[in-house]
């Protein structure tokens, strides 16, 4: 696989440009028991890659999508991002990526290695990412990005575990990996300006959300839902509406 860490530090910060397009996942598995719908079946991503690639597209990490954009090449690039750092990332996505010649952002908790999803209460119970588990995506071209530590919402952490959760991460996952780490992805998707000035002074060079309404900028990147039940051309429609409906985005070409 290609490698996808790239410095989004190239991004240039001019007039607003177009919304990039970044895909959420979660976990890649068995979808009979999932109340949060956060998990899609190997074959249903198979298919949704064929999809992206079929129509002339590459899924790429984070990264690699701003930096190719701050150089006016980011046209036909999606970007791929999959949250919580599950384990089955590594036998169910990663081949399939892989054979699709695609890369992803993989956001992991360093404060939850080797854990389960104990922030899901309805289960079921889905183990995480060992240290080992994130070293190997990270050797496969996977772009390794923050979680935070222990997911925990943002916008209702005091300043010293706010710190923690941005900051802290951050250096824990750069000394796991041994490299730089720009991404942050905010745990269910809330942010506030104070969780965003965290993530800013952490020293991460952009930011995913789910849709953060009246904020903008690269530390605020809004992402679109992927789940078993996006086919073809529910696939289509999301890809085709989603500049329509979200405003340019301020910072990004």
């Amino acid at each position: 696989m290609p490698s996808s860490v790239e410095s989004p530090a190239r991004v240039r910060t001019s007039a607003p440009g177009p919304v990039p397009w970044i895909a959420m996942y979660h976990s890649v598995g068995d979808c009979s028991d999932d109340p949060y719908r956060v998990t899609v079946s190997p074959g249903r991503l198979d298919r949704q890659l064929c999809w992206l690639r079929r129509r002339g597209l590459r899924g790429v990490s984070v990264a690699e999508l701003l930096a190719a954009r701050a150089r006016g090449e980011g046209r036909g690039l999606v970007g791929l991002t999959f949250d919580d750092g599950y384990a089955d990332f590594l036998g169910n996505a990663l081949p399939l990526l892989s054979r699709w010649e695609c890369t992803a952002t993989l956001f992991v908790l360093p404060g939850r290695l080797g854990g389960d999803n104990v922030w899901d209460p309805l289960g079921p119970r889905k183990p995480l990412l060992t240290a080992d588990g994130i070293q190997q995506a990270a050797a496969a071209g996977v772009e390794i990005g923050s979680h935070g530590l222990t997911h925990v919402d943002l916008t209702r952490a005091d300043d010293t575990l706010l710190r923690a959760e941005t900051a802290g991460s951050r250096a824990a996952l750069e000394e796991l990996t041994g490299a730089p780490v720009t991404g942050f992805c905010y745990p269910y998707g809330t942010v506030d300006r104070r969780a965003v000035a965290a993530v800013r002074e952490a020293g991460y060079g952009y930011a995913c959300a789910i849709d953060p309404g009246r904020l903008s900028g690269p530390h605020v990147l809004p992402r679109v839902y992927i789940g078993e039940q996006d086919t073809a051309v529910r696939l289509f429609l999301k890809h085709r509406l989603h500049r329509l409906r979200r405003r340019p985005v301020e910072g990004l070409r």
